[in-house]
This record gives structure tokens, C-alpha cells and sequence, in this order.
């Protein structure tokens, strides 16, 4: 069995530094790709509410026997729910369709600026931990949001969940994570396969016998950042995870920064409200 290295958050949670995301699985199709991961060695699964699939993960959850004290289970409050009043109800639902008495990690999953509600959440997201999620971050903010967060004084996020890949590396707001202490989590840390046909990536998986997909996820590892890859394909759930009998060099984590080309796959945070 693999062993997986783990990133310590701001809190000292420890935190999978590789995890499996069922983003776009269906609920009916959600078990079945859960276990698959658990069997091939994740122990970090990170779904949300508005995924529809948070059931069908708890039911993988419960009949794959690994010990609770083992899993690194996330989950995200979604823009319907941002505002006061609405935290602890959003996580007591999502812990009932996940068979669980709590969650690693609970993140806001849009801050939705138009709405601006999520400084309200984020302050009932504070007295949630320990009381329902072991920890509390956010996804998709922008430094400007993470910026309001770190003014009101309180509880700084644990993780920032962003789209991340080697066309779109965010890197005012990876800054922005590291100038706050907030670990960087990848979602897409692929880009659905966009920049897997890159000479710089199609070259190192051939110097270390590795695929393309391999590559791109260790460049993730060599710059820190947690990687949620998704798959329903037990041979690609297993590969994803096999990242570390190789490493980069430096030439090659250089080729592939260069990749950068403002290539967004998902919406802009700074326009998506819900």
C-alpha cells in the first residue's frame, strides 16, 4: 500500500497530500468509484453538497471497513447556503447523507461576491470546528477575499481550494495562500487532460517511464500542493496515485511553469455567483 505524504495545516490537522474527487460522479456511480480508490490506497475523498453524491460516498465510506480515524473526508457549503444562520444546518445535512458524525475538512465553496454573504459564513464556519468538521477553509477565493477573511481577526481558512493545473497556476492567489499560511489544493489538477499533450510533459513521462497524467500531478507534489484527481476507472484511479517511485529535475519543473496560459476551465470567482 502506497503511503501517501500529508501537508500539515495552520490548525495541525494533517491533511493527504493526494486525494480522490467526485466531482461530475453520479450518486449511483459514486460508491462503486470510492471503493475502487480506498482499495487502491486513498484515504482523502473530497466531495460537496451541490456533487448530488455526498450518499452514495458515505455508503463507500461505510462498507469499505477502513477505521474512521484512517479517512480525510471534505465537503462544501454551497453559495445557496452562504449567509448567517445557514452554516451549522448546510453541515448537519451533509453529515447525514454521509453517514458520518463529522468531516476533516468543510470548505465555502464559492465566496459568490455579488451576494457577499460569505464573511457571515465564515464566521459560523469558525465556531463549526471541532463541532461538526475538524477543520474549516474555503474554495475558488481570490486574494481580495482572502484578504476581507484575514480582516476580521478570527480563524484563518486551513485550505483554498482553486483550479490549478499547468495552464492556469492562480499564482497571485497561490501567493496569497502562502503569504497567509493556507495550504493550496488543486481542483482539475489535470485540466480534463488539456495540457497532458505538452512536449514538456510528454517528455519527462518518457525519461521516467511514467504517463503524462503522473507527470502533471508530481509537478503538483514538487510545488506543494494537494491534488484531488478524479476518475472512474479503477487503472487511472491506481496510477493517479503512483507518483512517487520518480521525481522531477529542475529543467523540467521549469518547462512545465512555462505552461501558463490563462487557460480557465471552470468559472471566474470574481463572476460566478451560483
Amino acid at each position: 500500500m502506497t503511503t501517501i505524504p500529508t501537508v500539515t495545516l495552520n490548525d495541525g490537522v494533517l491533511m493527504p497530500q493526494v486525494g480522490f474527487g467526485v466531482f461530475q460522479v453520479p450518486d449511483d456511480e459514486a460508491q462503486r468509484a470510492v471503493e475502487a480508490a480506498l482499495e487502491a490506497g486513498y484515504r482523502s475523498i473530497d466531495t460537496a453538497m451541490i456533487y448530488g453524491n455526498e450518499a452514495g460516498v458515505g455508503r463507500a465510506l461505510a462498507a469499505s471497513g477502513v477505521p474512521r480515524e484512517e479517512l480525510f473526508v471534505t465537503t462544501k457549503l454551497w453559495v445557496a447556503d452562504l449567509g448567517a444562520g445557514r452554516a451549522r444546518p448546510a453541515l448537519d445535512a451533509s453529515l447525514d447523507r454521509l453517514g458520518l458524525d463529522h468531516v476533516d475538512l468543510y470548505l465555502i465553496h464559492w465566496p459568490a461576491p455579488e451576494t457577499d454573504a460569505y464573511l457571515d459564513t465564515w464566521r459560523e464556519l469558525q465556531g463549526l470546528r471541532g463541532a461538526g468538521t475538524r477543520s474549516i477553509g474555503v474554495s475558488n477565493f481570490l486574494p481580495e477575499h482572502l484578504d476581507r477573511v484575514a480582516a476580521l481577526g478570527g480563524i484563518l481558512p486551513s485550505v483554498n481550494q482553486i483550479e490549478l493545473h499547468p495552464a492556469l497556476q492562480n499564482r497571485a492567489t497561490t501567493a496569497a495562500n502562502r503569504r497567509l499560511g493556507i495550504a493550496t489544493e488543486a481542483w482539475s489538477p489535470l485540466a480534463q487532460g488539456a495540457a497532458l499533450d505538452s512536449p514538456a510533459v510528454t517528455t519527462a513521462a518518457a525519461r521516467h517511464g511514467v504517463t503524462p497524467a503522473q507527470v502533471v500531478l508530481r509537478w503538483h507534489l514538487q510545488h506543494g500542493t494537494v491534488v484531488i484527481p478524479k476518475s472512474v476507472t479503477p487503472s487511472r484511479i491506481a496510477a493517479n496515485l503512483a507518483l512517487f517511485g520518480f521525481t522531477l529535475d529542475d529543467a523540467e519543473i521549469a518547462a512545465i511553469d512555462a505552461l501558463e496560459a490563462d487557460g480557465r476551465t471552470g468559472p471566474h470567482p470574481a463572476a460566478f455567483n451560483g
